[in-house]
């Protein structure tokens, strides 16, 4: 038969057990059966019990366990079934004799209390008090108390886990994996409280089941039968109590082990090695054996087993000082079996699947330490929910880490896998920003601002108000790294954002515009086309939060001019508002330097000469244009101006790769992406020699 035919129908076979084991308890409760599958059904329910009290004990946690309250329930199901099919039996064939019932409810009856019914019937009241009054009301207690604990910390569990998951401590999958554990915690002590309510109605169970076995057989043998009422007594009672013996052993066994799982607490040992190692401590011992030894010498007392238990008490603790003295030893080779062997190189070793990373020195610990607010957590969950918000797409998670080769109070930022910041704060003090407007100075140890290079110094948290007072702006050792952070993130935006991005970006707008999303790919776009698209639109400031209308703007481009290497200039000119509110305020103008028509002249002429050039310009031309730029852009970059560089179509891409590196916060657009009626003022104009020309000569 063929393999998948095989595995087909092995599923079907074990999905089918439970449903069959099902009918076959129900059966047990109405069909007749005889007393050797009586036996064979006694001895399961031992087997199963036994089963079941082993797991519970070697489980490390309860949830180890979690089938546990099903199992409970099957368990005690299977049971009365026996006790319903045993009674039938006991009634109308127990004047037969002790075998009538089978050969274990005969071995309980005649072996285990020698007998005697009246013996059975003490024996069984006290299992029946152990089991009903101690273990199962205990066991049921437990799991109340248990499960309204962990259904009120369910909310604030959850809590917890989104924080972790925002601040990058944890990955997607481990969070849902955690979430699934809590959920399932919570679960399980549910179900438990309602299974400790099947023990204590088991039990219950098993008396009246012995009372109404008792009864009805002294009626039907006085009355069916025609024995004495002695004779009746010794034979059915006998037969009830083995019967309710046969039954309770088991159910005892069970209510011990549901004791056992809802009374565990979580340990990475079992429940015999959590005992061991708590019990591993000789000074306990040594009290103990002291004690023993001086009630050994009490007159009256039995000497020879007190100065026993004594000697043996000492021989514990003596051994336990000895693993004690050799502890450390052990130590040192448990870590050198648990080190990585120099040959064993795992993937994680080589490769850091973070997108976004911050590593800090020890002395910067209390920044994400839990127990002192981690106030830099605060600041970075705020900063990927804000600029997931500006840039349209959701920042991947930042992984923080503490890094031993780091100076203490030193960190560093990563963006895929390349450092793009660093820099030294101490945590205990305050960053005072001079912004220029500082009217007299305070002591402080002076550093340059790490995200825009402003001069600042470092002070004390006592010299706060002095500083505000001066005119400087003051931030916490927190707020300095989140800072940067932002910067670093809104700079390299396009190296965040790639295929899964855009897949999703595209799953999203589906929802809402399927016809667009079909209209725009597979065809004529590639998932990676409208993903290098993307990151080109980032790398030069333009958000993607309005992804709809961006959409739009490809598909129009594509309909109308299919040419790939012009995509990017059609799309920018149709989304030109988007573009241009990046920049000013719908009511101001646009501040622009432009280029006079000669320099356009020879930007087009280079870009026809190489198009495929990333720097088609002459070296010669490059400089001069940047030192024009930069000098005609230095009056607006220093009154903190928003202005673009406008341009023709052609030589936009090129012009823009050329001044990023000198002016990385200045938009480089061309004269089709200004919408029609925005007011425009121009700041400078280029000339042929790449000098900046005064406004009137421009116009002139």
């Amino acid at each position: 038969m063929n393999p998948v035919n095989l595995k087909i129908w092995g599923d079907a076979g074990r999905g089918a057990i439970f449903p069959l084991a099902t009918l076959l308890i129900v059966g047990l409760m109405v069909v007749p059966i005889p007393a050797v599958i009586l036996d064979i059904g006694f001895i399961t329910n031992i087997v199963i019990s036994l089963a079941v009290l082993m797991v519970a004990l070697n489980a490390a946690k309860p949830l180890d366990f979690s089938a546990f309250p099903t199992v409970l329930l099957f368990a005690t199901l299977l049971r009365l079934s026996l006790n319903v099919a045993s009674t039938r039996v006991v009634l109308v064939s127990g004047h037969e004799g002790p075998d009538a019932a089978g050969h274990v409810i005969e071995a309980f009856g005649s072996f285990l209390i020698g007998g005697d019914y009246a013996v059975g019937i003490f024996v069984f009241a006290i299992l029946m008090i152990i089991n009903l009054v101690v273990i199962t009301k205990g066991a049921g207690r437990v799991s109340e108390v248990s499960a309204r604990f962990t259904l009120d910390a369910l909310p604030g569990k959850q809590m917890a886990i989104d924080a972790d998951l925002n601040a990058g401590l944890l990955t997607p999958d481990e969070a849902k994996a955690r979430r699934q554990e809590v959920a399932t915690e919570a679960d399980f002590y549910g179900s438990m409280d309602g299974a400790s309510k099947f023990v204590k109605g088991d039990a219950v169970a098993g008396v009246l089941i012995l009372v109404i076995n008792i009864l009805g057989g002294l009626v039907l043998g006085v009355v069916s039968h025609g024995l004495s009422v002695g004779q009746a007594a010794e034979t059915y009672i006998l037969l009830a109590i083995g019967d309710a013996l046969v039954a309770q052993v088991p159910a005892l066994l069970l209510s011990i082990a549901a004791a056992a799982i809802v009374t565990r607490v979580s340990s990475p040992f079992d429940l015999s090695g959590q005992i061991t190692s708590q019990f591993g401590d000789r000074r306990a011992w040594v009290p103990v054996a002291a004690i023993l030894a001086l009630l050994g010498v009490v007159p009256g007392m039995p000497h020879f087993m007190m100065l026993s238990a004594a000697a043996i008490c000492g021989f514990i603790a003596w051994r336990l000082k000895g693993k004690a003295e050799s502890g450390g030893e052990a130590v040192q080779v448990q870590e050198m079996l648990a080190s990585p062997q120099p040959a064993a190189i795992e993937w994680d070793e080589v490769s850091d699947v973070a997108p976004l990373g911050l590593e800090i020195g020890y002395g910067l610990v209390s920044l994400v330490d839990e127990r002192k607010g981690a106030p830099l957590m605060g600041r970075i969950t705020g900063i990927r929910r804000q600029l997931s918000r500006e840039l349209g797409f959701v920042v991947p998670l930042v992984r923080v880490r503490d890094n031993l080769s780091l100076a203490p109070n030193s960190y560093r930022i990563t963006v895929a896998g390349a450092v793009m910041g660093e820099d030294e704060i101490w945590p205990e003090d305050l960053l005072a920003l001079d912004g220029g407007d500082v009217e007299f100075h305070v002591d402080g140890r002076p550093v340059k601002d790490p995200t825009f290079g402003l001069d600042a110094l470092w002070i004390g948290a006592e010299q706060r108000n002095d500083a505000i007072v001066a005119g400087y702006t003051v931030v916490d050792p927190a707020t300095v790294i989140a800072t940067h952070l932002n910067q670093l993130v809104l700079s390299h935006a396009a190296d965040l954002f790639g295929l899964d991005e855009a897949e999703k970006l595209l799953a999203a707008l589906k929802e809402s515009a399927p016809q667009l999303v079909g209209g725009l790919t597979p065809q004529p776009l590639s998932l990676a086309d409208i993903s290098a698209l993307c990151r080109s639109l980032l790398s030069e400031g333009v958000s993607l939060k309005d992804f709809r209308r961006i959409a739009e703007a490809m598909v129009d481009a594509m309909r109308e001019n299919p040419d790939m290497a012009m995509l990017e200039e059609n799309v920018r000119s149709r989304i030109g508002p988007i573009i241009i509110q990046g920049i000013v305020p719908i009511k101001m103008p646009l501040p622009v330097i432009t280029l006079d028509a000669e320099l356009e002249g020879l930007l087009a002429q280079a870009i026809r000469s190489g198009p495929n050039a990333s720097h088609p310009f002459d070296p010669a031309l490059s400089t001069r244009i940047i030192e024009s730029v930069t000098q005609a852009a230095a009056p607006l970059v220093g009154a903190a101006r928003s202005f673009a560089i406008v341009t023709s179509p052609l030589a936009r891409r090129a012009l823009s790769r050329l001044l990023r590196s000198h002016l990385p916060d200045t938009p480089v657009i061309s004269f089709l992406e200004i919408p029609d009626g925005k007011p425009v003022e121009v700041v400078a104009v280029i000339g042929r020699d790449a000098r900046p020309v005064a406004i009137g000569e421009a116009v002139q």
